[in-house]
Parts: structure tokens; C-alpha cells; sequence
């Protein structure tokens, strides 16, 4: 049976503070992988979960991205995506709501969706807080609890 979570636990696992290992930038160096290129960071969050921050770029379109943070899911070896920042390169529809949209946008983990059967992160609010795949990953570390090292250079990511 697949995991389930309330509104109020996802908040909280969001919120938790993940600390960034110091070589974490080489993480987000991303490699070819089948027509795209990806990485993946496990980080440890302070409320005792496991964390997965997964980064994936198309290599044929620019706004073609996602970058997901799950968590994994205790005494199994599934994830639970909590959040998803995705690029500007397709339609997305929510189910519940209605309504349509080409645009950046945050795909949210919900109980609403999860009730439904849907996959729990399938409800997505558009978003103007990034508009390229180094943006949408400054924004999921703002947005979700993580703790950067300290860095002189306040770069977050390596180029190329």
C-alpha cells in the first residue's frame, strides 16, 4: 500500500531544515542520461527523514526541467514527491480545479489528490518566482528548508 500523508505532515517535512553537505554544488552538475540530463542529492533532514533532491534538464529544450524534492518513505524504498519545480514546456491541467495553464509552475503533494488516487504531487500552481532551471532550483532552496554551506563565491550551482 502506498504511503499517504496529510496536508499538515507534508507542510512540516517541507519546512524541516535540510542542511546542504559543502560538495553539494557537484551535485548539481548534471549528466547525460537518455535525452536528458540528471542528478540526485540525498540530504538529511533535522526531523529525522531522508530526503532526495532529484535535478533534471531536458537536452533538446532549455524550459524543459524539473527539479523535485521527495522524501523517502520509511522501511521502503519509495519516494514521496513533495514538491516539483518544472520548466515551461508543457500544458498542465488540474483534475479538481479545472483549470489549465502553459507556464512555469510548482507541482504540490496534497491529501485532495492522493484521496482521488492521482499521484500526490499532481496539483501545480503556476509560479514567477523562476523562469530557467538555475532559478527553480535557487527557489525550492528557499522554499523548502534548506540550509546552505557557507560559500564566499554565493554560488549555488556549477555551470556546464
Amino acid at each position: 500500500m502506498a504511503a499517504k500523508y496529510s496536508d499538515y505532515e507534508i507542510a512540516k517535512m517541507i519546512a524541516a531544515r535540510k542542511q546542504l553537505p559543502a560538495d553539494y554544488k557537484s551535485y548539481t552538475k548534471l549528466r547525460d542520461k537518455r535525452g536528458h540530463k540528471e542528478s540526485f542529492l540525498d540530504v538529511a533532514g533535522d526531523d529525522g527523514n531522508s530526503f532526495r533532491l532529484i535535478l533534471r534538464q531536458s537536452m533538446f529544450n532549455i524550459l524543459d526541467f524539473s527539479i523535485i524534492l521527495a522524501v523517502a518513505i520509511p522501511d521502503s524504498n519509495q519516494l514521496f514527491r513533495l514538491r516539483r519545480y518544472n520548466g515551461k514546456s508543457h500544458e498542465h491541467s488540474n483534475e479538481i480545479e479545472k483549470n489549465t495553464f502553459y507556464d512555469f509552475h510548482v507541482h504540490m503533494a496534497t491529501e485532495r489528490y492522493q484521496d482521488l488516487g492521482a499521484r500526490e504531487d499532481t496539483f501545480a500552481e503556476t509560479s514567477g518566482k523562476f523562469n530557467d532551471y538555475h532559478s527553480a532550483l535557487r527557489c525550492m532552496f528557499e522554499e523548502c528548508g534548506f540550509e546552505l554551506p557557507y560559500d564566499p563565491q554565493q554560488q549555488l550551482f556549477e555551470e556546464g
